[in-house]
This record gives structure tokens, C-alpha cells and sequence, in this order.
């Protein structure tokens, strides 16, 4: 078996003789074939291959691939964004009348998601804190609840979520257990090894590394039973809007993500573009020797926050002080922790508004995760729509400061931090 880097660089597409070796880009809507019945077994799932780009394309099957590798799963579905792959999800595994449980520290449109606009359809959502006892937590799921959501790096709390603890409260009560590892990647943790079911990824952020190429992918580790288990019974259940299939039966191990794009994606079509997997799937070739960088450079920035006076408290679990430095030790390959921190400055919103305007090298972005250092105030941007409660759900308080902190070299990020502070108190 290969290692994770060489996965990175080479899993996913298999060049044959005298083909491309860069996995091509497939710019087609339709696939040709010569017979009705080649056709129509493609519609039965009983062949292999690509009839229409909205389920599947050659491009994104090449992407699909590569990260079930990396993740260590049985198959993946690249979505048009995170948001569309954290939805069809839930739509996939959910019916009016049934909920979730999630961490309360998710990202703020993850969030919006699970609290506005599912209970629309019926779906309603129990929030939970990271820090809550495994009695609290296991008190929110009851015979209605289909899955457990939480970010292995909460986006912007920074929480690092303890698997063994959560994944205990999930195999106890048979229900899915569903990560976001957008903000670790296969690279700093591997979270089917650890307990988790299905996987999420804003593929915007480090898979893409380069903040060109939009795009969401789910992972299926096939390590779930859903045959005869009362809480998925769409599962066991024939399927007439697809040739009568009962998907825990006919499907196996990768019951989930068949269904997911069989009927989800058939019905929802928010399908990856082939030119974004391209990108993304180039950007993954890089992708460990990004996340050390970006990792390497958090460190010295969070050091560096955490002595200067300007600073209330700094949050970024590769700190040794850090409360989830154990669990990133425990969990994360190498100790890396990861690109994201936050901080507390000091003087609130207006000091914030200061330290972002002083800065001259990180960016002021909607965005996370890619080459390039970024800010961003969570409380009057992302998590505006929050109520003021809501925010504190989230641990989001009024002074903090989320940085991205990309591959540049260290020095000038410190040295443009350092700067911002110091305007920041004037």
C-alpha cells in the first residue's frame, strides 16, 4: 500500500498506454454509446460507465477516486460545493419528520443550514457543545435521528473533536457518524480509522489549495450496516424512482453513496463542473507538503499571538498550552494542527476593524484554506445572520480574529501581524 504523499500525487487516474498522463479534462455533457442495451444497463448500475455529466464524468471520477484512496473509503461524490455535499447528505439519509444532532461550533453556514433551512423540510436538528458529557449528547438522539455531524477542526472555534468519544455514543445507539474534515484533510487525519462513517469536504479550501476551483466531495467508508436497522428504512425499503433497488441489499458496503447519487444527485444535480475537478484534483498532488507548510507557519504565528499584549487569548490545538493539543497529538498525523487559528484581541470590534484594515500581506477574504494568508471577523461577516446567543453556541465572541495562515514564508506573516497589532491599539 501506497503512503499518503504518493497517493496524493499519483491515486485516482491510471494513464494507459499512449493516453494523457494528466488526468484530462472531460468538457462533455453526453457520452456515446452504440446500443440501447449498453445504455440501459448503465441506468441499472449493472455496467460501468458515463452517460450524463450530471451523475457522473470521467473528470470527476478520476477526483473521486483519489480522495476514496487518500480517506480510505469505498466511494466519493464530487458535489458543485461543500454546502451542496453537506445537503444532498443530509437529504440522502433524511425524510420529513426525522433530525440530527450537531456540534453547535460547525461553520456558520452549516449551521444555518442545520437550524433555518432543513426544519423547512421537515428535518429538524438538536445542537449540541463539544464540551457537553456523553449523557448530554446521547439525551438530544432519539429514535427519529439519523446522524451525528462535527468538523474535525471546528471553523472558527477550533475545536479538534474528540472521535473516540462521539463515535462511542454513535456505535452505542447504531446511527451515523458524519465529519467535515475540510480544515484537517487526509493528509493531518484520516477520521474512518477513527470512527466516523461518512466524510465531507468544502474541496474549496486545502484540497484545492489555490482558491480557483469551487467544489464539495462526500466520502462513503463503507464501514456502516444499514441492512435492517430501523433508522434508515429508505434504506431497506424498495426504491421505485430507481428499477425497484433496495439499496442495503443490493448495494453493499457502498449502499450509501450509490443511493446518494442514484437518487439525490439524479434529482438535485449539484454535481461537481469537470474543470473544477481538474483543479482540484491538481491541487491535491501538492497537498502534503502544503498542509506541512501551512501547519509550520500556523505554530510560529500562534507563539507569537500568544506573548503579545495586544492579544486577550489565542486558540490553535498545535499550541502545547492549547486544551486540544492532546487530542491533536492523539489524532493527527505528525502532531500538524492545521492552517487555521483564531484569537481574542484585545478592544473588540473596533480593534478588530483596525487590525484587519493595518495589515498589508493577508487578505481580507470570505474565505479559508488556500496558499495565500487570510482574516477574517467571523461575528460582523460569516456568522452576521447569528443572534447574539447563537454566537455564543458557536463561540464566536465579539473580539475574534480567524486567520488562514497560507504557505508564505513565515517572516513576512509574522512581520505583518506583529504590524496589525500594534496599529490595532492606537
Amino acid at each position: 500500500m501506497f503512503k499518503t504523499a504518493t497517493k496524493c500525487v499519483q491515486s485516482g487516474y491510471k494513464a494507459k498506454n499512449g493516453e494523457a498522463n494528466v488526468l484530462p479534462i472531460y468538457q462533455s455533457t453526453t457520452f456515446v454509446y452504440d446500443t440501447p442495451e449498453e445504455m440501459g444497463e448503465l441506468f441499472d448500475l449493472k455496467k460501468e460507465g458515463f452517460f450524463y455529466s450530471r451523475l457522473g464524468n470521467p473528470t470527476v471520477d478520476g477526483l473521486e477516486k483519489k480522495i476514496t484512496d487518500l480517506d480510505g473509503g469505498v466511494g466519493a461524490m464530487g458535489c458543485s460545493s461543500g454546502m451542496s455535499a453537506t445537503t444532498l447528505t443530509a437529504l440522502t439519509l433524511c425524510r420529513a419528520g426525522d433530525n440530527i444532532v450537531s456540534f453547535s461550533t460547525v461553520y456558520g453556514g452549516t449551521y444555518n443550514l442545520f437550524a433555518v433551512t432543513l426544519p423547512k423540510f421537515g428535518i429538524d436538528c438538536h445542537f449540541v457543545n463539544p464540551n457537553d458529557s456523553e449523557a448530554i449528547i446521547e439525551s438530544k438522539i432519539d429514535d427519529k435521528t439519523r446522524f451525528v455531524f462535527c468538523e474535525t477542526i471546528a471553523n472558527p472555534a477550533i475545536n479538534v473533536v474528540d472521535f473516540e468519544k462521539i463515535s462511542k455514543i454513535c456505535k452505542k445507539n447504531k446511527i451515523l457518524l458524519i465529519v467535515d474534515n475540510t480544515l484537517a484533510t487526509p493528509v493531518i487525519c484520516k477520521p474512518l480509522s477513527l470512527g466516523a462513517n461518512i466524510l465531507i469536504y468544502s474541496s474549496t479550501k486545502y484540497l484545492d489549495g489555490h482558491a480557483c476551483a469551487l467544489g464539495g466531495i462526500i466520502v462513503d467508508g463503507g464501514n456502516f450496516d444499514y441492512r435492517d436497522n430501523p433508522r434508515y428504512p429508505d434504506f431497506n425499503e424498495v426504491d421505485e424512482s430507481y428499477h425497484g433497488m433496495v439499496y442495503a441489499k443490493d448495494c453493499g458496503k457502498a449502499a450509501f453513496i450509490v443511493k446518494a447519487r442514484a437518487q439525490s444527485m439524479r434529482d438535485i444535480g449539484a454535481m461537481m463542473s469537470p474543470l473544477n475537478a481538474f483543479l482540484t484534483n491538481m491541487g491535491i498532488e501538492t497537498l502534503h507538503l502544503r498542509m506541512k507548510q501551512h501547519s509550520d507557519n500556523a505554530l510560529k504565528v500562534a507563539k507569537m499571538l500568544k506573548e503579545n499584549s495586544a492579544v486577550e487569548w489565542v486558540k490553535y490545538g498545535g499550541l502545547e498550552s492549547d486544551i486540544n493539543n492532546p487530542l491533536v497529538n492523539k489524532y493527527f498525523t505528525n502532531k500538524m494542527a492545521g492552517g487555521m487559528l483564531s484569537f481574542g484581541i484585545k478592544g473588540g470590534r473596533e480593534a478588530a476593524s483596525k487590525f484587519q484594515r493595518a495589515l498589508k500581506l493577508l487578505h481580507i477574504v470570505t474565505h479559508v484554506a488556500d496558499a495565500r494568508s487570510c482574516v477574517l471577523h467571523p461575528a460582523s461577516s460569516t456568522h452576521r445572520q447569528l443572534s447574539d446567543s447563537d454566537l455564543i453556541a458557536c463561540g464566536i465572541s465579539d473580539n475574534l480574529l480567524r486567520l488562514s495562515i497560507g504557505i508564505e514564508d513565515a517572516s513576512d506573516i509574522l512581520e505583518d501581524v506583529k504590524n496589525a497589532l500594534e496599529a490595532s491599539q492606537k
